[in-house]
């Protein structure tokens, strides 16, 4: 089985081959991204209309591309599956049509695919871990808890109450000047700086509501800065350990509680797991306090490589062989209308977000 990937969903262009051998075992035949970040960078954040025309540009190149590597001829693909949403609207429209033009002139099936379906996944792509395990997903638009039950089948725990923890990255660096993408930077600079300079509050910690917030933790960071501006190199690398230091305490806070909570949901689960995805899953700090967490708690702690914790399409097309082996592949493909907000568990009440197009988280 092999399936052909693609994910435009924000700022990153991409196309992938994953094929299923017949014992079972999943490779990665092509994984090919192009990320978008020079052109963002200017702007300090991604802007919807220029990532949209920038997948336009660049898509039929990376599909081509990852056909090659993967030494696979279009007519060896089993199906096409592509990010239907969540996302910025315009880049999921240009990937979904895309990927409708070529099942289309191919005669192959067509997979709309959830992009938060293929974060949870990608742990059996590579680790072939066993149903239920427990994920947190921390990302740019995205921070959730869920529990991974089987294939289409999550339960949401905890999401934001107000920003993704990405959000929070970026605009925090934003506010204490340092380039785009924040994330990164953010980490760099704390690596020289002090941690326990600022006492910035640890958003949710001890509450016995579930979720995250990190609207007040970004407040505190601007509230500090204004302080004791204008900020030196050494100030900014505090401020930075300082936010970083908050956000690992906050998160390990929750995830304590969801830890807990899979114990006592799953009681004869072998070796629970606790699955780290999303960009954010790459900053070592956070990893660390996760890792040691889990060590503690008698779970395995498992975050998939960097290059397939951000948006990539290989967890695209993992997510479509998942669902073809499932029989759940679905038959509407061709109608199937992108979505710029798609909850992976759509029974659970969304906290942010819920207007008429339906929530974002």
């Amino acid at each position: 089985m092999r399936v052909l990937g693609i994910e435009t969903s924000c700022d990153e262009t991409a196309a992938s081959v994953v094929a299923l051998d017949g014992d079972g075992a999943p490779r990665i035949l092509s994984n090919i991204v192009l990320s978008q970040v020079e052109e963002h960078a200017a702007f300090g954040g991604v802007v919807p209309e220029i990532a949209a025309r920038a997948h336009v540009e660049a898509l039929d190149g990376i599909v081509e591309a990852a056909l090659a590597d993967s030494g696979t001829e279009l007519a060896d693909i089993d199906a096409i599956a592509a990010t239907a949403g969540p996302g910025l609207v315009g880049g999921l429209i240009v990937g979904l049509m895309t990927a409708k033009a070529i099942a289309a002139a191919a005669n192959k099936p067509l997979i709309a695919i959830n992009h938060l379906e293929g974060h949870a996944l990608t742990a059996r792509l590579t680790d072939g871990l066993n149903f239920p395990y427990l994920l947190l997903l921390v990302s740019g638009g995205h921070t959730q808890i869920l529990a991974v039950r089987g294939v289409g089948d999550y339960q949401r725990w905890a999401t934001t109450i107000d920003d993704a923890l990405g959000e929070a990255f970026d605009k925090t660096a934003k506010m204490l000047g340092l380039p785009y993408p924040g994330g990164p930077n953010v980490e760099k600079a704390a690596q020289t700086g002090d941690a326990s300079r600022f006492a910035f509050p640890r958003p949710m910690k001890g509450s016995a509501q579930p979720d995250f917030s990190f609207s007040g933790l970004k407040t505190a960071v601007r509230q500090a800065a204004t302080a004791i501006a204008p900020l030196s190199d050494q100030d900014v690398a505090d401020i930075c350990a300082s936010f970083q230091a908050a956000v690992a305490d906050a998160l390990a806070d929750r995830v304590a509680r969801a830890l807990a909570r899979f114990r006592e949901t799953f009681p004869g689960t072998k070796n629970p797991a606790l699955v780290v995805a999303g960009g954010v899953a790459a900053n070592r700090t956070i990893k660390a306090t996760l890792e040691r967490q889990c060590a503690e708690a008698g779970f395995a702690f498992v975050a998939p490589p960097l290059k397939l914790c951000t948006d990539n399409a290989a967890m695209i097309a993992w997510a479509g062989i998942e669902r073809l082996r499932e029989g759940m592949a679905q038959e509407n493909g061709f109608d199937f209308v992108p979505r710029s907000r798609w909850p992976l568990d759509s029974i659970s009440t969304p906290m942010v977000g819920s207007g008429r197009r339906g929530a974002k988280a």
